[in-house]
């Protein structure tokens, strides 16, 4: 219970000391979230409860990186945040937001491309602004930027391969596809790819003596999530890129591309 205090003490003082508009956004959030996970709770939907108390757990992050580091995530940054959680983990696993909704998943993969690059981009903009001895260019805030955003994105992809191969889970999305080429089909294995196209069907068959059919694929073959993974880390690209052409805009005429700011974590006067 004291814990508890602690935390809601903590948020009120960061919405005197600020006065976030975002704190609303996270309050309103925290309470769907409570909502889903007393719904899965009802139904015994146990994974789904971790889910949403992960949530709760990254909700409050923002906060203490805030207090431990010194810093101040401006609204806008700090508002997409609580959305991209509550976006990714309640709509899209619970909810299969994923499944119903198309391009759900390269929207999120996007947006967390160019968040990413704004935290790259202050990590190395905070050292220019306060070292005398150090004046990087543009050039190479926007490089550093985009190298940041793409390594959190391979890593997440790094993540999702783990979870899949180990515990069998499908965070990297199959899909269908008609056509396939394949060097493992050349019966002369003289690395030559076989070409199928059109394909209408693939029948998987069980390992038991009866060699019964366990799965029938309608209209192709099974992608077993390569597609998906290429398709997260293109539009991660994209949104690392978009960031860093603003963010190096940004440092040319502060004034002209302000907008930028609204992105970048800046550091709190001592």
């Amino acid at each position: 219970m004291k814990l508890g205090n602690k935390r809601i003490q903590m948020i009120k003082q960061a919405y005197k000391e600020t006065k976030k508009s975002s704190l609303l956004v996270y309050l309103i959030l925290r309470g769907l979230v409570i909502l889903c996970m007393i719904l899965q709770i009802l139904n015994k939907e146990w994974e789904n409860v971790a889910l949403c108390l992960l949530s709760l757990i990254l909700f409050i992050i923002p906060f203490f990186i805030q207090r431990k580091f010194k810093i101040t995530l401006p609204n806008t940054l700090e508002t997409i945040i609580f959305i991209f959680i509550f976006s990714a983990e309640i709509l899209g696993e619970i909810n299969n937001f994923y499944g119903i909704i198309p391009y759900w998943d390269t929207m999120l993969h996007t947006i967390n491309g160019f968040l990413a690059a704004g935290v790259g981009f202050s990590l190395v903009d905070l050292l220019n602004k306060n070292s005398k001895k150090i004046n990087l260019s543009p050039l190479y805030l926007a490089v550093v930027s985009f190298c940041f955003s793409m390594t959190i994105g391979v890593v997440w992809e790094f993540f999702e391969f783990g979870m899949d191969y180990y515990l069998k889970f499908d965070m990297q999305k199959d899909r269908i596809v008609d056509s396939i080429s394949s060097v493992y089909l050349d019966e002369t294995k003289s690395n030559t790819p076989v070409i199928i196209d059109d394909i209408e069907k693939t029948i998987i068959y069980s390992t038991n003596d009866n060699g019964d059919v366990e799965e029938i694929i309608i209209d192709g073959y099974l992608d077993i999530g390569i597609i998906d993974t290429m398709k997260d880390l293109l539009v991660n690209y994209i949104g690392a890129f978009t960031f860093s052409i603003l963010g190096a805009l940004y440092v040319s005429n502060r004034e002209k591309y302000a907008l930028a700011s609204n992105f970048i974590p800046i550091k709190n006067k001592e």
